[in-house]
């Protein structure tokens, strides 16, 4: 994994006014966020049909997680005794790698996001000093973020964002669930376990909007597999479009969550699509690794490779299936998933995805119990909220 430099300090003067500012910033940020956004789309529009999100965008995700980020950067900043944001800033750079980010980006962000603070504050209350300080943070945060999305990018042995390739499909499985699963081939990668790609498609109203999506399939194959859930423009313009021998924008794979350690027990805990991440760790792992499976679901009809996943435990003489179906049935517990009666090795490594809200209980639950090795992915911009 690459490693999160430490970030630079703020001058004393500079921290000085952060943290007496931060309060007041924290309570308009989601204001500044929307001013920023507007301001940006306004003078590139072309950002928010070729880049952005345009589903986040209407929802307000990617506006809370831009808010969120650069919150929790200062506060670390003003209080190094805080946790490093190493986890934070790791999962931002990988998610801007897989979307071609460069450096070249980041100062019209600035421009756009100063522009923002003034609006909805007043210059009375951004004054120079103000300016100053916050200028200082976004630059720490800047600058770290474009040297690790540089290292990515060395990693992968390309220029800085040039991570796009022209794939061709050449499979296609239509899973019971109805999520679609997706072969590529024509992209020269290797990848790791929970990883994914960015995936670039044209839609009908001329936009090219982009989603990632997790590889289920082992590395060094030559291809590559990640499934789809048809919820969002994307994902449903690939469920009804995309055939056999089609060309496909893809990305070279990111993500940076880490590999299982040798002979550590390992919990797999998923729901619904969130299966994706696991089913790749379970591609990977040899017949002596130790690993307890744990898959919540509305039923069985509505569980993402289902037969994917058994098969592949099959093969594991030291593993553990345990499933929770809202509507029980199929040998599964009734309900939601909860970990009371489940015994968990006391040096686990966990591994988490699902929805935000599940991901948080689920997290509170094993917190309850002392398991920290925990180790979470989601599918929303806010995932790093988590950190």
């Amino acid at each position: 994994m690459t490693v999160v430099a430490a970030p630079e300090e703020l001058q004393p003067a500079h921290a000085e006014i952060v943290t007496a500012t931060l309060p007041l910033i924290g309570a308009n940020i989601d204001a500044i966020t929307r001013a920023f956004y507007r301001r940006l789309f306004d003078a590139h529009p072309a950002l928010i049909r070729n880049l952005f999100n345009r589903g986040n965008q209407a929802q307000g995700a990617q506006q809370r997680a831009l808010a969120a980020s650069i919150a929790t950067f200062a506060t670390h900043l003003v209080n190094p005794d805080l946790p490093h944001p190493a986890e934070l800033l790791s999962r931002i750079g990988h998610k801007h790698a897989s979307l071609g980010v460069t450096a070249e980006q980041y100062p019209i962000v600035h421009e756009h996001l100063f522009a923002g603070i003034v609006e909805v504050l007043g210059a009375d209350t951004v004054t120079a000093e103000v300016a100053e300080a916050w200028d200082r943070v976004y630059w720490i945060m800047a600058q770290t973020l474009i040297d690790l999305e540089h290292a990515l990018y060395a990693e992968a042995g390309v220029p800085d964002g040039d991570v796009y390739r022209r794939a061709q499909v050449s499979a296609r499985v239509d899973d019971p669930s109805g999520a679609v699963l997706v072969t590529v081939t024509g992209v020269d990668a290797d990848f790791g376990a929970g990883q994914y790609v960015s995936v670039g498609v044209t839609l009908p109203d001329g936009a090219r909007q982009l989603r990632q999506y997790s590889l289920v399939n082992k590395g060094g194959t030559g291809e590559l597999t990640f499934a789809v859930k048809p919820a969002g423009e994307v994902s449903e313009w690939i469920r009804d479009n995309l055939r056999v021998g089609d060309q496909l924008d893809i990305t070279l794979p990111f993500g940076d969550l880490p590999a299982p350690a040798p002979g550590v027990p390992l919990v797999l805990i998923s729901a619904g699509i969130g299966i994706t991440p696991m089913i790749s760790i379970l591609e990977t792992l040899d017949a002596d690794a130790r690993v307890q499976v744990l898959h919540a679901d509305r039923s069985s009809q509505a569980h993402p490779l289902r037969e994917r996943q058994r098969e592949l435990l099959a093969d594991l003489p030291h593993a553990t299936l345990d499933v929770w179906y809202e509507d029980g049935g199929d040998g599964a517990h009734p309900g939601f998933l909860t970990l009371d009666g489940i015994v968990l090795p006391a040096d686990a490594e966990v591994y988490l995805c699902g929805a935000d809200g599940f991901v948080r209980a689920v997290r509170d639950q094993l917190l309850a119990r002392g398991v920290t090795r925990v180790h979470c992915e989601l599918f929303s911009p806010n995932d790093w909220l988590l950190s």
